[in-house]
Order: C-alpha cells, then sequence, then structure tokens
C-alpha cells in the first residue's frame, strides 16, 4: 500500500493535489460532480477587499497546448466570502482550505489577509503577487523583490499562526530572487508558478482576441518551464514549494516533487475537465507503484540527490 500522505507548511494533507486558484471555484460548484474530499485541499478563487467584477469581455483565447484568460480576479469581495461562499463551501468540505490573496496596495493585500486570517476553515494564505501595484504604475508586486518582501511583511505581521504562502510570477528574469527575497520576509512557502503572459489575434478581425489584449498563458505546454523554476527555487531557498504549471497528469505530479515540490496545484486542466484531480488521484497510486515510490513525502527534490 503506498502512502500519498505529505505534509505542507506543518499541515497535513492526505495527498499533495491542490486545485489551483480561479480554476475551482469555490469548490462547492465541483462538489457537484464528485466528493471534492478527495483533494488534499484547494486554493479558493483570488479575493480583494472590494468586489471586482473583472476586465471586459472576451476574456478567454483557444491556443495549442493551453489557454489564454484575462477574467481580472473577478470575486464578490472578502465580506462576501466569509460571510457567503465559505459557509456554503463548508457543508460539502470538511477540510482546512486555502485562501488566495489579491491586493492592489500593500494595506489591501494586509485588510484581506487579517480578515481570512481569522477564518477556522482557512488553513493556508496563498499570497498572489502577480496583482498590479497601482501606486507604482501597474508593475506586479512579484516582478520587484523589494515589493514582493514588503508584501510578504505585511500579511505576515496580520496572519497570526496562518503559513503565509507567496504565489509567484513567472514573468521575471530570474524567479530565485523573488523567492529569496519572501523567505527572508518572513514567507512559509511559495506558489509558482502563476501563469505565463500570452496573447491571440483573431486572423479576420485582425485585432487580439482578448479585450484585455494580453492575458495569462496556461495549460500543458506550460509544464517544462514550470518544472525548471520549481527545480531552480528549490535549491535557492529552504521554505516548501507548491509546484504548479501545467500538471495534468500523475506522473507531471511526481514530476513535479522530484524537482523540489512538496504539493502539486493543478490549474487549467480543471477548466477542460471537469473530473481531472478526480482522474489524477485515482491513477497517482499505480503510478507510484510502477516507479517504485512507496511515499510521495520522501521524492520532494530527490532529482537534485
Amino acid at each position: 500500500m503506498v502512502n500519498t500522505k505529505v505534509t505542507l507548511c506543518g499541515l497535513p494533507l492526505d495527498n499533495p493535489l491542490i486545485p489551483a486558484s480561479g480554476t475551482f471555484g469555490y469548490g462547492y460548484e465541483f462538489a457537484e460532480l464528485y466528493d471534492i474530499n478527495l483533494l488534499g485541499t484547494f486554493s479558493f478563487k483570488g479575493t480583494t477587499g472590494e468586489a471586482r467584477f473583472g476586465n471586459p469581455t472576451p476574456r478567454i483565447a483557444d491556443c495549442p497546448g493551453g489557454m489564454i484568460n484575462a477574467v481580472g480576479l473577478q470575486n464578490p469581495g472578502v465580506d462576501a466570502v466569509i460571510s457567503t461562499e465559505l459557509p456554503r463551501l463548508a457543508k460539502c468540505f470538511h477540510k482546512l482550505v486555502m485562501a488566495n490573496v489579491c491586493g492592489s496596495s500593500v494595506e489591501e493585500y494586509a485588510l484581506v489577509a487579517e480578515k481570512l486570517a481569522r477564518c477556522q476553515q482557512v488553513g493556508w494564505l496563498e499570497v498572489n503577487i502577480s496583482c498590479p501595484n497601482v501606486r507604482h504604475g501597474g508593475l506586479a508586486f512579484g516582478t520587484d523583490p523589494d515589493m514582493a518582501a514588503q508584501v510578504t511583511r505585511a500579511v505576515k505581521a496580520v496572519a497570526g499562526k496562518k503559513p503565509v504562502i507567496l504565489k509567484l510570477s513567472p514573468n521575471v528574469t530570474d524567479i530565485t530572487a523573488i523567492a529569496r527575497a519572501c523567505q527572508e520576509a518572513g514567507a512559509d512557502g511559495l506558489s509558482l508558478i502563476n501563469t505565463l503572459l500570452g496573447m491571440r489575434i483573431d486572423l479576420k478581425t485582425k485585432k487580439p482576441v482578448i479585450a484585455n489584449t494580453m492575458g495569462g498563458f496556461s495549460g500543458s505546454a506550460v509544464f517544462p518551464v514550470a518544472l525548471r523554476m520549481v527545480w531552480q527555487v528549490y535549491e535557492a531557498v529552504d521554505i516548501p514549494i507548491i509546484g504548479m504549471g501545467g500538471v495534468s497528469s500523475a506522473r507531471d505530479v511526481i514530476e513535479m516533487m522530484l524537482a523540489g515540490a512538496t504539493a502539486v496545484g493543478v490549474g487549467a486542466a480543471n477548466l477542460v475537465e471537469p473530473f481531472a484531480c478526480k482522474k489524477i488521484l485515482e491513477e497517482l497510486p499505480a503510478v507510484m507503484e510502477q516507479y517504485g515510490i512507496d511515499c510521495l513525502a520522501d521524492i520532494t527534490g530527490k532529482a537534485h540527490i
């Protein structure tokens, strides 16, 4: 009998699989299809201080090996998430959930994090630093080590005992510099990668497909890039990593863990196949046996040895 249990920032998971923020809603939508308690946990939709309608449509563009989206953090705001979404989730998901924290300023990150940290259901705070800093010309917090560190320190100051995991952008020259800055500022873990930046042009209209021109590129095509960045960050820091980006099979999960991931996020695959995570979990024990793996927790970073 293989052992799929892992520990993420001191909290136990039955398995390392975590549906990524923005691809799993608030969980109860998928609970209508299968028992989501099979998952290790999941990260719910990115949450801001106030409600956001999101970007204008069209927001989605198809492309080989993946998709491009520019939804724009559409969400009802942190107070509505706490009063409405989390109680509804509690009826179908009986484990700790990961809260995805977003903001346009350091103060907004801290406000949202402080409120979500008080929620008993929330086990981890995943802080999305791919958001634009409106006070610095829209530059994403995650593209500058100093700004990433500022957000990390602000959230840690209000998080109490909740582990703080910084979600890193791949749209940088050196992701290890951002990772080290977050660790030095007190991050308990890192989540990577967020989406790459991409676009499509409609040949008929000769205009960008997405109203926002560019969006986040995700899907199986980005897996080698994500794997490379997880490998690099594992060698640069000493805190746990949630590896994600193009994961769509049990073999991808194992590959991510060998590269350095403690847990593994599944994103775009959920949008293509709603049962993707369930199928990966069903495949995982057989694939572990095929490759002589008795305990998943033992293989994190093993490719580096």
